[in-house]
């Protein structure tokens, strides 16, 4: 079989799964964030954090709740690595230093899961099982209930409340997460992934030295890695190593595990507005998208030309074998669509188009689908811009879903949208133009630019992948880059979350003869056609100087 047969088929495969589970999981979905009935292990946890869980919440203290326990996440984080030398389960390895651990800290508690350490030779079985899985789960309950508060923007009406942000948050880990990767755990481990608390062991001797390697948890926290579109893998490699992702099969069930979620959220949307075409129309505009950036990585990824390219069947420079073009192509793109940032491959040696279509994925917003939470919730605030563009163009008043758009809606909309731009190109200009950022990087020109402008992408948008060409484990990008995550993570639910309230507080308008129809396909080609324009645009200029430029001169 051909390797470009291979890929159409692999393709195939996962449209067809995710197509069998779009429907249940996003019903699921609906009934469990619809539901006013707690389960026992929920009441316990309620009663253990002090929390009412049936006492709504305006969207300013939505966000408290949101803020505090993302704060205290990331500063339990941070001191579980400064203490692990002197914790159980380190397995002998030091303590992290500040920098870096406020850096691994604002990471998985942002659901970056940016790396900048060898996760085998740095953290122990305790930080990376009770610190890093747990905020796997909770990062991503996170993102769920941010969306989920969204959404009740405009499925209520004349109030300000958008539910309870610490039921939202339970119900998420309890209900979905949780049994979605005791499953797939089980599926892992069936394809090979490791599940142990093995020590350190030699595994081999080369070359007159001897080859040490530890076990660990993995498949456990290889399943929410992908499923809560975090990223951070148990090992350097990720998942390119063969105990986190050991063969084709585990490869393909990764990507279907990475887009399961924020795929099956556009159908809970439709239910809780109470029209599921409305939720096919966003679902077809992030279908469109991914399937257009994954066409062209393939095309580019197997167009290489010269004589290493054809003997290989493609650009095969960085990636593994068991998985080949196709299977790397389809996880590039996949992975930096949605804020996943799990790399199966060395995304720094694809082509210079190939580089710079994934990072085009990250900068349109990660939201095709985009991850868990992350990705609806920033495509609903690309159809607000788009309805406002539309009502522009033929001078009626915009409307999405019965709620009018004015100057207020629209300001927190493109407030929303500039976040992370000022975030990606203003920090990406000051490590340019300073002599040591600059220096961090292997390569120089065009291609060095690109793993700069690549990492504060991926940090600010909270992806979490690297170009691996940069040595991000420096004081100037361990700092900078939490901070970019951290901004690039809660400056936005900020908005989206005073966006939620004003919705909730509005009257529904009755549609008319002249309501612009939301759920029709003529609607995904504008909202499609806005996120090209508006996030696609923004990045341009920096696109040229990086990854086109390289790509033009190969």
């Amino acid at each position: 079989m051909s390797p470009v047969l291979a890929g159409i088929l692999q393709l195939l495969a996962l449209v067809v799964a995710l197509g069998l589970a779009h429907r249940p999981l996003g019903d699921h979905m609906a009934r469990v964030y619809g539901s006013s009935r707690h389960l026992r292990a929920e009441r316990w946890i309620y009663r253990a954090i002090g929390a009412d869980p049936d006492a709504q919440m305006r969207w300013p203290a939505y966000l408290r709740g949101v803020l505090a326990f993302s704060a205290a996440g990331v500063l339990f984080l941070y001191l579980l690595q400064r203490l692990q030398g002197s914790l159980p389960g380190s397995l002998g390895f030091a303590s992290i230093d500040p920098d870096q651990a406020f850096n691994t800290a604002a990471s998985f508690v942002s659901n970056t899961n940016w790396q900048s350490y060898a996760g085998e030779q740095a953290m122990g079985h305790l930080v990376q099982t009770g610190g890093l899985a747990v905020q796997n789960f909770v990062s991503a309950a996170v993102g769920m209930a941010v969306a989920v508060a969204f959404v009740r923007g405009f499925a209520r009406s004349r109030t300000g409340e958008l539910g309870n942000f610490w039921a939202d948050l339970v119900r998420g880990v309890i209900r979905v997460l949780l049994p979605l990767s005791v499953a797939g755990a089980l599926v892992l481990v069936a394809c090979g992934t490791i599940q142990n608390f093995s020590g350190i062991h030699e595994v081999g001797r080369f070359l007159g030295g001897a080859q040490e390697w530890n076990g660990g948890a993995v498949a456990s926290q290889e399943v929410i890695k992908e499923l809560g579109t975090n990223g951070g893998g148990y090992f350097n490699a990720n998942s390119a190593h063969p105990f986190e992702n050991p063969n084709p099969v585990s490869n393909l069930f990764q990507i279907f595990l990475i887009l399961l979620v924020p795929v099956a959220l556009t159908r809970t949307f439709g239910r809780m507005v109470g029209s599921v075409r409305q939720g096919y129309a966003i679902l077809a505009t992030m279908g469109v998208i991914w399937l257009v950036l994954t066409a062209l990585m393939l095309t580019t990824e197997f167009a290489g030309r010269g004589p290493a390219f054809e003997l290989a069947g493609g650009a095969m420079e960085g990636k593994e074998t068991r998985f080949g073009v196709a299977g790397s192509s389809l996880f590039a793109v996949a992975t930096t669509l949605t804020s996943t940032g799990a790399v199966n491959s060395f995304h720094s040696s694809f082509t210079g188009f190939g580089g710079g279509i994934a990072m085009l994925g990250m900068q349109l917003g990660e939201i095709a689908p985009g991850g868990v939470g992350s990705g609806l919730y920033g495509m609903l605030i690309m159809a607000v811009v788009a309805v406002f563009l539309a009502g522009l163009m033929v001078g009626r008043t915009p409307e999405y879903l019965g709620r009018k758009i004015g100057s207020r809606e629209i300001t927190h909309a493109a407030c929303y949208l500039l976040v992370t731009p000022a975030l990606v190109l203003g920090l990406t200009a000051a490590a340019v133009a300073l002599d040591g950022p600059a220096a961090a990087t292997t390569n120089t020109g065009a291609h060095g630019f690109s793993e700069i402008l690549y990492a504060y992408t991926s940090a600010a948008q909270n992806n979490g992948s690297a170009f691996a060409g940069l040595n991000a484990d420096t004081p100037w990008f361990n700092t900078t880059l939490g901070i970019a995550m951290l901004l690039g993570r809660f400056l936005p639910m900020v908005f989206v979350l005073a966006l939620a309230g004003a919705l909730a507080g509005q009257t529904p308008v009755p549609a008319t003869a002249g309501t612009l129809r939301t759920e029709k396909p003529l609607f995904s080609g504008l909202l499609a056609g806005t996120v090209a324009i508006v996030a696609g645009l923004t990045y341009f200029p920096a696109l040229a100087l990086g990854p086109l430029a390289e790509g033009l001169a190969a």
